[in-house]
Order: C-alpha cells, then sequence, then structure tokens
C-alpha cells in the first residue's frame, strides 16, 4: 500500500506518461534517437546566418532545425532537410530563421518548440467568422487582423492605438473588430452595445475611437454626450442599443471568443492565428506580419 508520502512522486509519474503519449505534428519533435545516432551540433542552411550565436546556441538552434519537422505537411522531413534539399516548401527557410530568433531570445527548448508550432502548425489555424463585423481596410487585403477587445480595458485602449496606426500604414492589412465585454467591467457591456447600435448608423469606428479616447469610463452619460457629439440619431440609437439584436450580436462575439479560447483581452489573430506578443506590440506585430507575408509569398509592405 502505497503512503501519502509516496503518492505525489507516483502521480507526478502518471501525470508525465500520459502527456508523453501524444500524435505528432508540425512543431513536435522526433521521437528521441537511439543512441547511436547524434544529432548535428553545427547545421549550416543556406540563406541563414547563424554567425552571431555562440557554440551553445548554435548546438541548440542546430538541434532545434535538425529534429522539428518542417512547416508544410506534405513535406515530412526535418527543417534542415527541406532547406538542405530544396524541398517544395517555401516556409522552411522563415521557419529556420524564426527558431534562429527564439535562440537568440534565450528560450528554452521546449519554449521554442511551442512557439514554433503556435506560428508554423496547421492545426493552429482557426476559421473565424468575420461577417457583419465592422472592419476597417480593403475587404480584399491578404492579411486579416482580428481583435477582441473591451472597451472599459486599459490594455485595449493602449492597443487600439497602435491597430489603427498599423493598419493606415500598411495596405495589405484589414483590422476587423470583436466585442469581448468581461464581466469585471461595470460599463463594458454598454459600451460595446453602443458601438454595434452606432454601426448601425455607419458611426463604429468614430465611437470606437471616442470610446477609447476618452479619460473616464464608458457610462451611459459618456455614450449620451458622445451620441450628440458624434450626430447620431439619438432616438434610433437609443432604441438600437437595446434591442435584442445588438445584445445578440455582443453575445454571438463573446460566444466566438470562448469558443477561441481567449485568454484576456486584447486577443488578437492575424490570419486565423493567434498573436501573442509579450513587450511592444507595434515592434512585435511588424515581425510577425512582415513573417506573414513571406508565407504568403510577398517580398514586403506595398
Amino acid at each position: 500500500m502505497l503512503t501519502s508520502r509516496l503518492m505525489g512522486p507516483v502521480l507526478g509519474c502518471m501525470v508525465i506518461n500520459l502527456n508523453m503519449t501524444t500524435c505528432r505534428s508540425p512543431g513536435e519533435s522526433d521521437p528521441v534517437p537511439p543512441a547511436t545516432a547524434q544529432t548535428p551540433s553545427d547545421v549550416k542552411l543556406p540563406g541563414v546566418d547563424t554567425s552571431q550565436l555562440t557554440a551553445r546556441e548554435k548546438s541548440q538552434w542546430s538541434a532545434h532545425v535538425s529534429q522539428l519537422l518542417s512547416p508544410c505537411e506534405s513535406t515530412p522531413v526535418s527543417i534542415a532537410q527541406c532547406v538542405q534539399e530544396k524541398r517544395d516548401c517555401q516556409a522552411c527557410t522563415p521557419a529556420s530563421k524564426y527558431l534562429l530568433a527564439q535562440v537568440l531570445q534565450g528560450r528554452t527548448k521546449a519554449q521554442a518548440e511551442a512557439a514554433y508550432r503556435a506560428r508554423f502548425a496547421a492545426d493552429q489555424v482557426r476559421d473565424i467568422d468575420v461577417a457583419g463585423s465592422p472592419s476597417r481596410g480593403a475587404p480584399d487585403a491578404p492579411i486579416v487582423i482580428v481583435e477582441w477587445a473591451d472597451f472599459e480595458c486599459p490594455a485595449c485602449k493602449a492597443a487600439s492605438l497602435t491597430l489603427d496606426d498599423f493598419v493606415e500604414k500598411n495596405p495589405d492589412v484589414r483590422l476587423v473588430f470583436k466585442n469581448f465585454p468581461l464581466d469585471m467591467h461595470p460599463h463594458a457591456e454598454g459600451a460595446a452595445r453602443a458601438a454595434v447600435a452606432a454601426d448601425k448608423q455607419g458611426k463604429f469606428w468614430e465611437m470606437h475611437h471616442a470610446l477609447f479616447g476618452a479619460q473616464e469610463p464608458p457610462t451611459p452619460e459618456f455614450i449620451a454626450a458622445t451620441v450628440k457629439k458624434l450626430g447620431l440619431d439619438a432616438a434610433a440609437f437609443d432604441k438600437d442599443q437595446r434591442s435584442e439584436a445588438v445584445a445578440d450580436a455582443v453575445a454571438r462575439d463573446r460566444k466566438q471568443g470562448r469558443d477561441a479560447q481567449l485568454k484576456g483581452t486584447p486577443s488578437i489573430y492575424v490570419n486565423g492565428r493567434e498573436f501573442s506578443y509579450q513587450t511592444e506590440l507595434g515592434a512585435e506585430l511588424r515581425e510577425w506580419i512582415a513573417l506573414e507575408r513571406q508565407l504568403l509569398g510577398k517580398s514586403g509592405a506595398p
């Protein structure tokens, strides 16, 4: 019979064993090779400059590109082999450079592989329905940013300025907005409905900018003053804001966000793939979009 002192380690081993029983997809390592096989520690790939890496970092990066499968499901070889043999997968060289950046950022093996999978694995792309959602930018833009946000969220307010500026400067990008009012913010639901009601009069982005640009909470009094300032039909606005149709539109956005398992606001997806930034949204988004253009076969910003 197991004592309480032994139960912890045993349960821990059970969890580890369960986690190891998974299917393999792009971004996951090949099974550990036999003891006789050794992973190259100094891989050289055409078009990839590794001169800035230390010996330890070079060994780590070499292991990544030698063990991880290429991003293309039709090319079931390692990233290194894909690049060296010039296989028909244009994502292999960008993938090797992406892993190089992960190593330079000091990511552990597990962190780098998780980041690679999130960025390149096909099963990490979500089919997001954007029909009926307000958007900015060309309707046929090849790059679509979908943002879920809360009008009472300080982080969303800060992100809105960056996203607005980014879309203005990049005509190949379209921004789609979805509401995700959080229960912790007392005025968020009312603000979300106000934005949808304003959209019915063709003034969504004007209301969006007013709500995020305010130095005060989006109270009913503030919204009423904004309606007047924007020249909206107040009677029609009030009727729409209280309507089931507007409430349903906000609820639909929230449900889509929950289905996407949002971790908070703002939550941003680029062409269906979750974009998680660490410190500086603008700089990290520029890098992400630059890579997205490469994967789409675009040379750079228009």
